[in-house]
């Protein structure tokens, strides 16, 4: 089901874009991920679950998630495979900033203290997105595995969350595009 080429085809067709860009992070970039391009869309979104169960098949979490708006759709699409599979998995979401109202949770949905989460990730820079999102789980008294991303800009993501003791697992780094990092 999970079609690397077909996926990595729709990557280059829709989300990556050539230019001057500024990154979250601040910093400049000569080339532009917008992965919301292909986690929104119905062709490509069903390939990103797929490789996303692969990845964590030997070992599945109770959880998977991560920060609002980027890792929703993926959170959404690894959850329904999961079910379509008959696998048990649940999706959480972790909130920037608490709800203003109600629970005033930073973390949504349906998981239990001491449950396992692997986050996911459209694309990883820094890790800075991840690593916040990381630290609001823990909070809530999850055990965070692994960070799991579409693309991996190979810009110092891997190592933060190696510093912090977890391990990074990707579809594609920048390399799979044809772009050269400076090492």
């Amino acid at each position: 089901m999970y079609d690397r080429e077909k996926l990595k085809d729709l990557i280059r067709q829709h989300a990556l874009k050539f230019g001057e860009f500024t990154l979250a992070s601040g910093k400049k970039a000569s080339y532009y991920l917008d992965c919301r391009q292909i986690t929104l869309r119905a062709e490509a979104l069903p390939a990103i679950a797929a490789g996303m169960l692969e990845l964590i098949e030997q070992d599945p979490p109770e959880l998977v998630g991560g920060m609002v708006i980027g890792a929703d759709p993926i959170t959404a699409a690894i959850v329904t495979m999961a079910g379509l599979q008959d696998k048990p998995l649940r999706g959480i979401m972790v909130r920037k900033e608490p709800k203003g109202h109600g629970t005033k949770k930073f973390v949504e949905g349906p998981y239990n203290e001491g449950e396992r989460v692997v986050i996911v990730e459209d694309v990883v820079t820094t890790g800075g997105s991840s690593l916040q999102a990381i630290e609001h789980c823990e909070a809530v008294g999850l055990k965070v595995e692994r960070v799991l991303a579409i693309v991996d800009r190979m810009e110092g993501g891997k190592e933060a969350f190696a510093a912090k003791g977890y391990k990074l697992e990707t579809l594609f780094t920048v390399e799979d595009f044809g772009i050269k990092v400076d090492k």
